[in-house]
């Protein structure tokens, strides 16, 4: 079976080579500089999930390379806005154009339709520039995902991501990632799907669980599709459920968000 995360990660060293082309990385940092003199506030994604009496990170997307798309018409003006109407403690939004339909310009329209939570920057990052690009869009988290970075390679991304005020959710699949923890991420996520296969166990998050740090905010991610699966990954430790396609793949997004967490209640 063909490793799905190898091939991701080979566009995306193309992919930052094109934009630093576009948008010189000088010039990048010098607009984030500026923005963080206009407004330095970030909406903080740690804090928001630990006070929460649900924790749903709420995704907003669209495609995904297993199952191609899911709501392709989805608006980034209504749904995140919805989202947030409806009781999302926070928002995750895919920025990846080529695997997942996804874009900066998201993050960009949804805090222009009134969105104030803190939104999750869901890309496969693994260059410093990609960082910079989450802080101009508007978003207040990066993802890291240990399965495509060195522990060295992440370090340097936890530190350049809190430079510039941003929070980091840190992804880890295996028991042999968990040393990654170490390096004191905001957030430790487990993800419930293999990158490489794409096939999907919430019993991951249950099994890892136990293992990670007793004070750090856990974040369970992917294949959660019902209330009693939250509530028994709570009793586990999880503060974070991150939820996309159970909830894009309806109609309203925004109400089948709305109906889930007053199930968990």
């Amino acid at each position: 079976m063909k490793d799905v995360l190898e091939e991701i990660i080979a566009w995306k060293r193309e992919e930052v080579m094109r934009f630093k082309e576009v948008m010189p990385e000088k010039t990048l940092r010098v607009r984030v500089d500026e923005l963080m003199q206009e407004d330095a506030f970030v909406p903080s994604m740690r804090q928001a999930l630990m006070s929460s009496p649900t924790g749903i990170i709420a995704e907003f997307k669209r495609k995904s390379p297993s199952k191609g798309w899911i709501k392709q018409d989805g608006s980034a003006e209504l749904i995140p806005l919805s989202y947030q109407q409806n009781g999302a403690s926070a928002l995750s939004i895919l920025t990846d154009e080529h695997f997942f339909g996804g874009s900066d310009r998201y993050v960009v329209a949804a805090r222009k339709s009134g969105v104030v939570l803190p939104v999750l920057y869901k890309n496969f990052i693994i260059d410093e520039y990609q960082v910079f690009q989450a802080r101009l869009c508007g978003a207040s988290a990066v993802l890291l995902i240990a399965a495509d970075l060195q522990k060295s390679e992440c370090k340097r991304l936890i530190e350049t991501a809190h430079g510039i005020g941003l929070e980091v959710l840190l992804e880890m699949h295996s028991e042999e990632e968990l040393e990654y923890a170490e390096l004191e991420p905001d957030m430790c996520g487990i993800n419930n799907r293999n990158l490489g296969t794409f096939v999907t166990d919430v019993a991951n998050s249950f099994r890892l669980s136990e293992q990670l740090p007793k004070d750090v905010c856990k974040v369970s991610e992917s294949g959660i599709s019902s209330p009693e699966v939250v509530k028994q990954l709570r009793e586990a430790g999880f503060q974070g459920f991150l939820i996309g396609e159970n909830f894009m793949k309806t109609d309203d997004p925004g109400g089948s968000l709305r109906d889930f967490i007053e199930s968990i209640l």
